[in-house]
């Protein structure tokens, strides 16, 4: 079984210089994650933002320590990361560069340009401003009449971090760069490195340019389930129509959300429900560091500091380690196979069967979505076609039979998944003993 990516967000800016991160790496590990994503560690402009990188090829200096080179420091960390079983995943900034990168001067027609002949400064809506990054020069991929060079330069610079030993790259904002040059550079990248990555940060732009963007050959999109209130239709939409084309990644929180844990008041368990929630959605899940302890302070790419490392209001690293096991497990929640709302007996109750993308297996999340108080729900009886049942609580990894029709209580923000005993699960290519008919395990999972 193949399984999706379990990311733990390592935020240099908060882990500090790169010999201390052996104890976040650790914890990585022992929580269940395979994938460590590290935001630009690049030497960053005037700003100081992470996301405003003056020169591709040199380190941060708040990221080093120490008289050894910046290359053998960011070595050493993928070499430690690899020994615990991560890989490192780096964000690939190609949409822009800082204002003051040598770039411009050296490749003036690298560069958007205004009717005046000034570099073009990118921005975004918010609400009903626009909001206008002045640190920032908008690379022209699109048009630059040296673009043949300018896409020598990204390939290049994608092909030597991944000669270095990152195995993955999440593209930022990767909607706004041409389909063309992603499509050369991941060809270009996998010819040499196959087992290379790509992440595409699609967030914020329509479906038709998600799914435009997933056709340049990335093998996985990160969602919006994070903003899904449980009850409206779009996050389910969105899925059945990404969910054919590219699997996707959801994530509680991201460093560029508030913390949950500040957004819920403190409500550990709803929290923790939210991350169960992400694991169970989609092939991949995401968390940023801090998470696990309640950090209610947001992270920030310029002004975060190892000195805003908070003391920790609850200690989730067990029940996470718990849930990303869980994961790993069962071959529905590491595919992005049809997903369907189901209509649970309680009001306050929130269900949907995931299967696998051939139909051979599928599961029912149930999730009480009422905070303050437990309820109980009939298990749907078209579960009974599923065979025997268990009843798993994927935060602690326990689980009990059930059956279907049968009522069970949800304590309140608590997450159940019913699935069938994988002890006694038929395999493709089975038998019934009774007839002596193939046994069609697809019918089964209701198809």
């Amino acid at each position: 079984m193949n399984q999706g990516p379990r990311i733990y967000n390592l935020f240099p800016l908060l882990a500090g210089p790169l010999p201390g991160w052996a104890a976040h790496l650790a914890r990585a590990g022992a929580m269940g994650f395979t994938w460590i994503f590290v935001n630009p560690f690049h030497q960053s402009g005037f700003s100081g933002s992470l996301y405003s990188v003056r020169d591709y090829y040199a380190v941060d200096p708040r990221l080093l320590e120490g008289p050894s080179r910046a290359q053998d420091q960011l070595r050493r960390m993928i070499e430690m990361s690899s020994r615990l079983g991560l890989s490192v995943m780096m964000d690939l900034v190609i949409n822009h560069t800082a204002f003051d990168s040598s770039l411009i001067r050296e490749h003036p027609d690298w560069f958007r340009r205004d009717a005046r002949g000034k570099i073009v400064h990118p921005g975004a809506k918010d609400g009903k401003n626009r909001v206008v990054w002045r640190d920032l020069a908008e690379v022209d991929n699109a048009t630059s009449p040296d673009r043949e060079a300018l896409w020598t330069y990204w390939q290049r610079l994608a092909l030597h971090y991944a000669g270095m030993g990152f195995r993955g790259f999440r593209c930022d904002a990767a909607y706004q760069v041409p389909v063309a040059l992603w499509r050369e550079l991941i060809g270009a990248v996998k010819a040499r490195h196959p087992d290379v990555l790509f992440f595409a940060e699609t967030l914020g732009c329509t479906p038709r340019q998600t799914l435009d963007t997933a056709a340049a050959g990335f093998d996985f999109i990160f969602n919006s389930s994070k903003w899904w209130n449980y009850r409206d239709p779009w996050c389910v939409e969105q899925y059945a129509e990404t969910a054919p084309i590219v699997p996707s990644i959801s994530f509680p929180e991201s460093h560029d959300t508030p913390r949950l844990a500040a957004e819920l008041q403190g409500d550990r368990a709803a929290v923790l429900q939210r991350y169960a929630f992400a694991a169970m959605f989609s092939t991949g899940v995401m968390m940023p560091i801090g998470f696990e302890y309640g950090f209610r302070r947001r992270l920030h790419v310029v002004q975060t500091r190892p000195e805003d490392w908070e003391a920790p209001a609850w200690d989730l690293t067990g029940a996470v380690a718990s849930i990303n096991k869980t994961k790993a497990s069962l071959r529905p929640l590491n595919e992005e196979g049809p997903l369907r709302l189901i209509e649970p007996s309680a009001t306050q109750a929130v269900g949907f069967v995931k299967e696998t993308r051939d139909g051979d297996e599928c599961l029912l999340v149930l999730l009480n979505a009422a905070r303050h108080a437990p309820l109980r729900l009939d298990i749907p009886a078209e579960t009974r076609s599923w065979g025997p049942l268990l009843r798993t609580d994927p935060t602690t990894g326990t689980f009990d039979r059930v059956f279907a029709g049968q009522q069970i209580e949800l304590l309140a923000s608590e997450v159940a998944i019913i699935h069938r005993d994988p002890g006694r699960v038929p395999a493709l290519g089975d038998t019934d003993r009774r007839s002596g008919s193939p046994v069609s395990v697809a019918r089964e999972c209701g198809a």
